[in-house]
């Protein structure tokens, strides 16, 4: 964060200023409205820049008052000298983590003008925000820095008012202050004013104070004192003496003066302050002599003693038993000996002055003494403040308790062994008393639930780690019972995080008990993550056996909602379907009772309208725990509210639109709502709703497949009819049978690839794909033919160059891997001949690309057809690997190879012959037969 060169003069003035923090003042606030308005901004304020934030002195459009200066906009505006643009504040990476810009309002530009003092000092900016990038003129400039003199001109009346309320405060409290105060001139000490209280507790008047000076109230004895404390103290005139002086009716009174050099109009003079401390002396000597006999008794009390002073902690005094006790000589100074010295540890005087400070006394306090000789010893003792010789002091009495320590000591290394034990075990231990309140615990169970053991001081740790009162209540009876078996719980650390703990108990002689426990977090989400994987196992078997079972979609609809509402626990579970306008109507629903049912309803929502559903095209789903805390706009939020929703799970329901748009269109979505609180989702209940809407989907085509192939023979019934009605019209209507037939034949090549997609098994797949590729072989004929100018005139070369180039895309085969060539004579074939060659080449060129070319070996494919005369020749080559000797094609189990030899002998009545030279081909020979 850059800083100012003049940073921490810049701060002592706006400090100056005392307007941090105030409250919000109507001119300021004036200033503010009038920016945003001569610049139609929705976001205006003036802003101070502390040394950590950047404070909002008045504010339009922001919820914020402050901000860290770390990431603020005035940090960088108090560097300028005129004004800060930033058009658009998403290109300044400067301030990518302001919250202004990160959160509400989501400030998009920028322009602020530093507020600089007479000084020339910057203490902060006058500045407007858009939600939008925004430039400004030179003209709107200039306006807006004439708007930031009048904000600077504002301060200064501000900082005036403070002044001129300053030194009336001060008048006042001079006046009305109980002690004597006095104003007197450092050069000849005339009274230049005096208080109230001086002239009252002196006896002079106002009048009779101005003609005199200070020495008139002085004793002829303080006199030489006086002009010594003036040589060496009036140049700066702060300081503190006492003296005695002369009230007007002849009395002496002892006074502590304490002076200071003020600014007094034309004079150099000084403020003197007047407290009277006569009962203090007089109550001081009688203390001494009390001293005096205290220090007496203090040598004959066969305990050692010694007192300290309070701000050093030199030994003042200490009796013959400490002199004894700590060996030493009669040379020895205890006078001059810190109390320190003696401490075992150094900081020991500082914790003693703590206890005393908080309590007033400390008792049995046990700490550790040192002798000068080195040797050391154990004490107890008991400390409170006195006041010695009239200063402020503390007395310690102690006893050597060096024996009893080191019993003490002896015990605790027996014990130590054991504690190490219990500390380093990787399992939680707890001491339960026979109250049944934790007397210790181990380290791991510190740090496996956050608690420290002196938490159980102030709370009841037990409670807080059970916060429901039946959880509580079942702990309580399991630590009762001390059984020997281990329970499972829920329990919640001190941070809040809740985590599974396992527990048994140990119960013993003394009716004390110890808890066993350890963290079986992991296994329990293991065994929840499980569980839940086979509850959706079982949902999507659910769901897809209803699909298979039945393609009425309404039923497999109503069946997944109440699936899912059993599933996640949630109050309603529906299905939205989108019209073409982006009006939705809900066409399923599953819902809990006393919440209001959604079925069939018109769902009237101007955002989807508006476009704000694009994101559901784009497959994405959303999991919104706090409808009011997840960004939504108003209309959707007065949508949720209708149906009661407090947090909702959202995934989209897309459909294929169709082979030559793969794209996917918006059908509908698929929502979870929980109505009766907000809740917070888990990652694989969102990722289970998203998974059923596939099936869901594959339902509603299968549905919209079923209801097309219905209508579609229909129509070709009826084109059927209307074909043997009307012979004139032969040519249009088979141009519609193979425009139909071909359709059928893709229907049921869709209903293969659906298929598929719910198979897991790859042989399974791969002969559904040669199905596939066949039924297409055939399809492809009949478009050709309806296509066609004249019907019934087949374009083979075309044909067989779409067929061949399908097949290599069927099997994600690119051009560069292998080529294919195709070399066709002009020749006619009928529908059967063409689609038995069809079936052929698709037969031969599907073996060549799955068995011919391993490894993603490079080849090439050459298919042609050669017209004889009477005889068609059709050959087929590849330069792959060839074929086994050890094969017989002509007998073998493989479909295809017989499917090839069939079609070639019974359908086109010629012969084929097989050659494997160089490479792989097939010559087939078949007469040329009238279409």
């Amino acid at each position: 964060m850059p800083l100012p060169k003049n940073e921490i003069q810049r701060l002592e003035l706006l400090h100056q200023y005392q307007i941090l923090d105030t409250p919000p003042e109507e001119i300021f606030d004036e200033l503010t409205q009038l920016a945003a308005d001569l610049f139609d901004m929705p976001m205006a304020m003036i802003s101070l820049v502390d040394a950590e934030r950047e404070w909002f002195k008045s504010k339009i459009g922001i919820n914020q008052t402050e901000i860290p200066r770390s990431v603020s906009f005035g940090a960088y505006t108090i560097l300028e000298s005129e004004i800060l643009i930033i058009p658009d504040i998403l290109q300044d990476e400067r301030f990518a983590a302001n919250p202004l810009v990160i959160l509400e309002p989501y400030c998009r530009c920028y322009a602020g003008v530093p507020l600089i003092t007479a000084s020339g000092f910057a203490i902060g900016s006058l500045c407007i925000f858009d939600s939008a990038p925004r430039d400004f003129s030179a003209k709107e400039q200039a306006i807006l820095q004439k708007l930031a003199r009048q904000v600077t001109r504002c301060l200064d009346l501000h900082q005036e008012k403070i002044i001129n309320n300053t030194q009336k405060s001060f008048n006042l409290l001079f006046q009305n202050h109980p002690n004597p105060m006095w104003v007197i001139d450092c050069h000849n000490l005339k009274f230049l004013d005096v208080n109230n209280a001086a002239i009252i507790h002196y006896g002079y008047s106002r009048a009779e104070f101005l003609q005199m000076c200070v020495t008139d109230l002085l004793i002829p004895e303080d006199m030489p004192s006086l002009e010594q404390h003036c040589a060496q103290k009036i140049s700066n005139a702060n300081c503190s003496k006492e003296w005695k002086h002369l009230r007007k009716d002849g009395q002496i009174i002892d006074v502590e003066v304490v002076a200071h050099s003020i600014e007094y109009p034309s004079y150099n003079a000084c403020l003197g302050v007047i407290r009277d401390i006569t009962n203090r002396k007089q109550k001081e000597q009688t203390l001494h002599e009390s001293e005096a006999r205290l220090r007496a008794i203090s040598q004959a009390i066969p305990i050692p003693l010694f007192i300290s002073r309070l701000t050093d902690g030199l030994i003042l005094h200490a009796n013959q038993k400490f002199i004894e006790i700590f060996r030493l000589t009669p040379e020895d100074s205890i006078n001059s000996r810190q109390a320190s010295e003696f401490y075992h540890n150094p900081d020991e005087r500082e914790l003693i002055l703590k206890a005393l400070a908080q309590h007033g006394y400390v008792h049995n306090h046990e700490f550790q003494f040192k002798r000068p000789d080195g040797t050391s010893f154990w004490a107890i003792a008991s400390v409170q403040f006195l006041t010695f010789n009239g200063e402020a002091a503390i007395l310690k009495v102690f006893y050597d308790i060096t024996d009893r320590k080191n019993a003490e000591t002896s015990l605790q290394e027996q014990n130590e062994f054991l504690r190490n034990i219990f500390e380093n075990i990787p399992l939680m231990i707890a001491l339960i008393g026979v109250n049944g309140k934790p007397e210790w615990v181990n380290q791991e169970w510190e740090r496996t639930l956050g608690w420290n053991f002196q938490d159980f001081q102030t709370r009841d740790v037990l409670e807080a780690s059970y916060p429901n009162p039946k959880d509580y209540q079942y702990a309580v009876n399991f630590i009762k019972s001390a059984q020997k078996i281990w329970g499972d719980f829920r329990t919640q650390t001190q941070e809040g995080r809740v985590i599974d703990t396992s527990w048994t108990n140990v119960h013993l002689a003394n009716g004390q008990i110890i808890g066993i426990g350890q963290n079986i977090t992991e296994r329990k989400q293991t065994e929840r993550a499980l569980k839940t994987q086979l509850e959706r196992e079982q949902l999507m078997r659910t769901v897809t056996g209803r699909i298979r079972q039945s393609l009425n979609l309404q039923d497999i609809l109503n069946a997944t909602v109440r699936e899912v509402r059993d599933l996640l626990q949630v109050d309603r579970v529906i299905v939205l379907r989108f019209a073409s306008d982006m009006s939705a109507t809900v066409v399923a629903e599953s819902v809990v009772n006393g919440w209001t049912a959604s079925i069939d309803a018109q769902i009237v929502d101007t955002c989807f309208q508006t476009g704000a559903g694009k994101e559901y095209y784009q497959g994405r789903k959303r999991a919104i725990a706090n409808i009011y805390q997840a960004g939504l706009s108003e209309c959707h939020i007065n949508l949720l509210e209708q149906f009661e929703v407090k947090a909702n799970l959202v995934v989209p329901i897309l459909l294929q639109v169709s082979e030559e748009n793969p794209c996917s269109g918006l059908w509908g979505l698929l929502i979870a709502h929980q109505c009766s609180r907000t809740r917070e989702w888990e990652e694989n209940q969102l990722d289970l709703l998203d998974q059923l809407s596939v099936p869901i989907a594959i339902a509603i085509q299968q549905s919209s497949i079923l209801q097309q192939a219905q209508i579609e023979i229909t129509q070709r019934q009826t084109a059927e009819a209307e074909l043997r009605s009307a012979l004139a019209e032969k040519e249009v209507l088979l141009k519609e049978i193979h425009h139909r037939v071909k359709n059928n034949l893709q229907i049921v090549s869709s209903l293969l690839q659906l298929q598929s997609q719910t198979l897991s098994d790859p042989e399974v797949i791969k002969v559904l794909r040669d199905s596939q590729n066949r039924i297409d072989s055939i399809s492809l004929i009949h478009r050709n033919l309806y296509t066609a100018p004249n019907i019934g005139q087949l374009d083979v070369a075309d044909y067989i160059q779409n067929l061949a180039t399908s097949l290599l895309i069927s099997y994600q085969v690119s051009p560069a891997e292998i080529g294919l060539e195709t070399y066709i004579d002009s020749v006619s074939l009928n529908v059967d001949q063409a689609i038995a060659c069809g079936l052929i080449i698709n037969e031969l060129i599907s073996n060549a690309l799955k068995h011919a070319f391993p490894n993603q070996k490079v080849g090439t494919i050459i298919i042609r057809l050669c017209n004889l005369g009477d005889r068609i020749e059709m050959t087929i080559r590849d330069n792959g690997i060839g074929f086994s000797k050890e094969i017989n094609w002509k007998d073998t189990n493989s479909l295809g190879l017989s499917l090839v030899y069939d079609l070639v002998t019974e359908q086109l009545e010629g012969t084929i012959i097989l050659e494997t030279h160089h490479a792989t081909v097939f010559k087939i020979t078949f007469p040329q037969l009238t279409l």
